[in-house]
């Protein structure tokens, strides 16, 4: 029960209503959030090559009463988090043969200098369920093809998984080894190590699971401390995900939870974060479902992308981060 109010009473000092008042902008303002507004975006995935962010996202494109209809990823690009770029749609759902819907979750790295993406779909009939695949380009913008053939993580291989969709999500890191790792999961959190080839295991799959686990792992590091930041709900208290956070001095663990980071997106049930450092400042980009395209207004598969400076405490530990319609379009106090 006691951690139960300390969840509620950091959730009420970081904005549960996400967008008060007073950060209200104009809409449109560059860099105000949501940051696109021709489409509706989901899950943000920023990679930065040079002097561009590169952001990943999914196309939601539910009308009236569907619940998601995703089947492409797109990207944005970016030099000042202001002004975007939007490129061709890098790939589709169909692009992955053996899969046969559900352009989900993804995040792009860039290793051996090529750049792999890690996608989040569903399976065909001979291995039901969700599955990770992995495709390869000589661009960050793309076009992307399967690199594999077939899914680098299926359903079967996360047995003790509850239900049929927990291998989603994927995020993806390089240490300073050299070695990249890959973490995904709902409800279950899992973590394995990448080959150098990028695009199969190497080794056995752990469980990593920080509490109140959901969905949308991302991993990053700073200084000698590793994060894992997540979509987190606790159903005791919780209608809708928020994002926590855990920290740890190796991936390997222990990893410690370090509680809440923000409240939900506006409107939204889910939420995603997307972790990176860029010209020298660390961002959070996340969703919600404030945006209304025509007539078809915010909702569970109509979710819009935001973006959130994100800041550190001597000890490592984040800031609280609140969600604002000024986004970083504000001057930094």
């Amino acid at each position: 029960m006691k951690r139960c109010a300390a969840i509620l009473g950091l959730t009420a000092a970081i904005g549960l209503s996400g967008f008060g008042g007073a950060n209200a902008q104009t809409p449109n303002r560059p860099g105000s959030n949501p940051l696109f507004h021709d489409r509706f975006t989901a899950d943000p995935a920023p990679l930065v090559v040079g002097d561009h962010l590169f952001l990943y996202v999914g196309h939601d494109e539910a009308k009236d009463d569907e619940m998601f209809n995703m089947r492409e990823w797109l990207v944005y690009s970016t030099t000042d988090l202001k002004t975007w770029t939007a490129h061709p749609p890098i790939m589709n759902v169909a692009d992955f043969k053996w899969a046969q819907k559900d352009a989900w979750a993804s995040q792009a790295i860039q290793k051996n200098g090529k750049f792999y993406f890690y996608a989040a779909v569903e399976h065909d009939g001979s291995n039901p369920g969700k599955a990770i695949g992995v495709a390869i380009a000589d661009q960050p913008a793309g076009p992307f093809v399967d690199a594999r053939g077939s899914a680098l993580i299926t359903n079967d291989m996360t047995p003790k998984g509850t239900h049929s969709w927990e291998d989603i999500d994927p995020t993806v890191f390089t240490d300073d080894d050299g070695t990249t790792w890959i973490a995904w999961g709902n409800r279950q959190c899992y973590l394995a190590k990448l080959k150098p080839n990028m695009i199969e295991l190497d080794g056995p799959i752990m469980e990593i699971t920080p509490p109140y686990f959901e969905e949308g792992p991302w991993l990053h590091k700073r200084g000698d401390l590793y994060y894992l930041t997540y979509a987190s709900l606790d159903r005791s208290s919780q209608q809708d995900e928020h994002v926590s956070y855990a920290t740890a001095p190796s991936l390997a663990g222990p990893w410690t939870y370090r509680g809440l980071l923000t409240g939900p997106g506006e409107g939204s049930f889910t939420i995603h974060p997307g972790i990176t450092e860029f010209r020298g400042d660390w961002y959070i980009f996340l969703h919600n479902a404030a945006l209304t395209i025509g007539t078809q207004t915010g909702a569970l598969g109509r979710r819009a992308v935001t973006v959130e400076r994100l800041g550190y405490n001597p000890d490592g530990t984040l800031k609280p981060v609140v969600q604002t319609k000024s986004g970083v379009s504000a001057s930094v106090p």
